[in-house]
């Protein structure tokens, strides 16, 4: 399947980016490419092929997520140059605008 650099000037004005030239080119023969192999992944058969994500068997390698304890408030707290309330306070990053 052909896509024109017309087609590709209208996909870059939607998408509102600027392309030059040689760009609206390339993307032109890469889209086509893509859309013809696509084409050809079409005509495949594959009636009573399960969805996959992956050919290879995965397992969850993470950790279980257990509750365990953690670092007491006062001992976290015990180095920070200011605190209320068993909160760090830091300085507002904030920009008024």
């Amino acid at each position: 399947m052909e896509i024109s650099k017309e087609e590709v000037e209208h996909v870059a004005k939607l998408a509102r980016l600027e392309i030059t030239e040689a760009e609206k080119e390339a993307f032109s023969k890469q889209l086509s490419a893509i859309l013809t192999y696509v084409e050809q992944l079409r005509a495949l058969d594959t009636e009573g092929v399960e969805p996959t994500a992956t050919v290879l068997e995965q397992v969850n390698v993470v950790r279980e997520d257990k509750a365990r304890p953690s670092l007491p408030v006062e001992k976290a707290l015990a180095n920070a140059p200011e605190q209320a309330d068993g909160f760090f306070c830091v300085p507002k990053i904030l920009e008024e605008r």
